[in-house]
């Protein structure tokens, strides 16, 4: 006796209510990786890669409905039939499927689908995650009371048919793969990554599943290789001028000032519009930036944060339950904050350390943050590590002024700080402060909100009405490297004078003029590469706000048990 135990499929019941079809190319994905389809179907994840864009080039064609499939009891014998773009579907089955072609010869019907590439030298013609979809089809085709035999794979490039027989073996395959697909699906457990897969090199979503990070995260081993940088030369645009308008202009935005155009921008090279003060913008460009994801972010005339503009919202519905409920663990919370608050004070340290301009030596406020920073282990409670938080924080701000330039000239003396305060801010060096920390926090609440996470609710900084608590937790390892490593910039190396602030009613901020060449000096720095201590690989501060916000991700859907905070080496 046979003693192989046989798979049995996932049966589906008739769909009722909204329970989705299956598309026959989530069938593909999961055939060719499982975590992969997971992301795309239930995650809702979707990046476009030169891959996808080159493949929905040569599907132009195709994809422009031409002809009519009748119904199968309509078809004559001597009929030839070729018809473009047809989409079927069957509740019975839970399947729907676009099909490129449709050739009907004598009454038989032979589904035809494109492939942008040549094709592969593999025994059965195709490799099998192309073959389910074909045969997803021609299930569905068969249930719509069709003779479905065979379909043909055409590979564009190599200009190439492969015929694919739908015999019992392939349809078996198939329905293990829609039976797959459904069961992990319905179990909501995102299947682990490839391991050092030949596959995820090319795979648009690698920056998004990051298959060797999580792997060396959980086991360690040989470092990974740097697949989830994306390079990208978008960039924001920021308009501060008084009663600008921002109008969309063919594939242009152009900013004018009194109806007198003074900017355009390309919209394939705008990341995000940031707007400070009273800035009007067109109703037709907030729906073009809708449709392309460009956030649009909101600031006062002063920069303070206000809000953004997105489109309907990331689809990720699964990582916001796992935010949620991470938020109301008291476990989860502090173990994520202790994390984060380590890491702020040990960048604090290096930042000091590296920047030290002071006549005596730096190593007594460097012993004090490291005491600090051992402190947060050993942390039992919120309030604790908030009382570790803040001495270390005082300690770096009463030393803060050694990091600054020295000299006996009047424009430097301006610069002068003696301790940290907001609200107003009552000098030059905490205008600036203010002002970077109010960049930040705009950069991380996009960031949030692109990867798809509510950046309103946090594990650290209570949730209160219009505070991004979450954003201010991810911002906190680099409020040392980011905006601080600004205001140095600025103010050592001659970026901001004393002539780029004023001062009104004991409060000092930023002059226009002032604002712009400090927003140069913050892009600068988002854009310069740093070396990622775990990984190895080179990595943006922008894009690296993109990898720490998907690991967090990572860290709250159980796929890494600790979650990575960034410390500087």
């Amino acid at each position: 006796m046979d003693n192989v135990q046989q798979e049995l499929p996932l049966p589906f019941p008739e769909l009722s209510g909204d329970i989705p079809l299956l598309p026959a190319r989530m069938v593909n994905e999961y055939q060719y990786c499982p975590r992969l389809a997971y992301l795309e179907w239930v995650q809702g994840e979707w990046v476009s890669s030169a891959d996808t864009v080159d493949g929905s080039f040569k599907h132009r064609r195709v994809d422009k409905p031409s002809g009519k499939l009748p119904a199968s009891d309509e078809l004559q014998e001597e009929d030839r039939i070729t018809a473009r773009s047809i989409t079927l579907s069957s509740s019975r089955l839970g399947l729907i499927a676009k099909m490129d072609l449709v050739e009907v010869t004598d009454g038989e019907v032979v589904p035809v689908d494109y492939k942008r590439g040549k094709r592969p030298h593999v025994a059965k013609g195709a490799y099998d995650a192309e073959r389910v979809q074909l045969c997803v089809q021609g299930l569905i085709l068969r249930e719509h009371g069709y003779t479905c035999r065979e379909g043909m794979l055409y590979f564009v490039e190599s200009k190439e048919r492969v015929t694919v027989e739908l015999d019992d073996e392939l349809c078996q395959l198939t329905i293990s793969a829609i039976s797959g697909l459904r069961l992990i699906a319905a179990g909501g457990r995102m299947p682990p990554p490839l391991e050092d897969s030949p596959k995820c090199p090319r795979c648009s979503l690698v920056s998004i599943c990051l298959p060797d990070e999580v792997n060396f995260l959980r086991r360690g081993g040989v470092e990974p290789r740097p697949l989830s940088v994306r390079q990208t030369e978008s960039m924001p645009a920021y308009v501060q001028a008084y009663k600008a308008k921002v109008a969309k202009k063919g594939e242009l935005l152009e900013i004018s000032v009194e109806d007198k155009p003074v900017s355009r921008v390309r919209l394939i090279e705008l990341s995000q519009l940031v707007l400070m003060g009273s800035v009007y913008v067109t109703t037709p460009t907030l729906h073009e930036l809708m449709r392309r994801e460009i956030p649009v972010s909101w600031h006062s005339y002063g920069g303070w944060f206000l809000g953004h503009t997105q489109g309907v919202g990331h689809k990720n519905v699964e990582l916001r339950t796992a935010q949620y409920a991470g938020s109301f663990d008291e476990q989860v919370c502090l173990r994520l904050a202790k994390s984060l608050v380590r890491s702020k004070i040990s960048n604090c340290r290096t930042l000091m350390r590296r920047n030290w301009r002071g006549e005596g030596s730096v190593e007594p406020y460097l012993g004090s943050m490291a005491r600090f920073a051992k402190q947060v282990s050993r942390a039992s409670n919120m309030a604790t590590l908030l009382g570790v938080e803040g001495g270390a924080a005082a300690t770096y701000f009463s030393g803060f002024k050694y990091l600054l330039k020295r000299a006996d000239d009047d424009s430097i003396k301006a610069f002068d700080f003696n301790r940290r305060n907001r609200r107003p801010p009552t000098d030059p060096v905490n205008a600036l402060l203010s002002y970077a920390y109010s960049l930040l926090v705009r950069a991380w609440v996009t960031t949030l909100s692109a990867v798809g996470f509510d950046p309103y609710r946090g594990v650290y900084h209570q949730p209160r009405y219009g505070r991004p608590a979450l954003a201010l937790d991810m911002m906190e390892p680099f409020r040392p490297l980011v905006a601080d490593s600004c205001v140095l910039m600025a103010i050592n190396n001659g970026e901001v004078r004393p002539t780029d602030f004023i001062n009104a009613a004991g409060s000092v901020n930023l002059t226009p003029e002032g604002r712009k060449r400090f927003i140069g000096t913050f892009e600068r720095r988002m854009a310069q590469e740093v070396t990622h201590p775990i990984f190895g690989y080179k990595v943006s501060y922008r894009r690296l706000f993109e990898l720490q916000a998907r690991l967090l991700g990572r860290t709250l859907l159980g796929d890494i048990l600790e979650y990575p905070a960034f410390t500087t080496r």
